[in-house]
């Protein structure tokens, strides 16, 4: 699997959704709005990346058959 498949992409996606959701978390807990801001915004990231990562997997298989 090449550092640029469709299911790395994908993961990498998930870890930043995680990722922006702690981030995202902390800020509430703390009362540090820009860190909460960040934490959307790498949600919002990650979101993207997995949908990427979907697509190119589906393209991957398709190709593979």
């Amino acid at each position: 699997m090449s550092e640029n498949s469709g299911l790395n992409k994908k993961l990498d996606g998930a870890v930043d959704k995680a990722a922006g959701k702690a981030k995202e978390a902390l800020g509430k807990a703390t009362g540090d709005k820009s860190t909460e801001r960040d934490g959307k915004k790498d949600q919002l990231k990650g979101g993207a990346k997995k949908t990427v990562g979907n697509a190119q997997q589906n393209l991957e298989d398709t190709n593979r058959h």
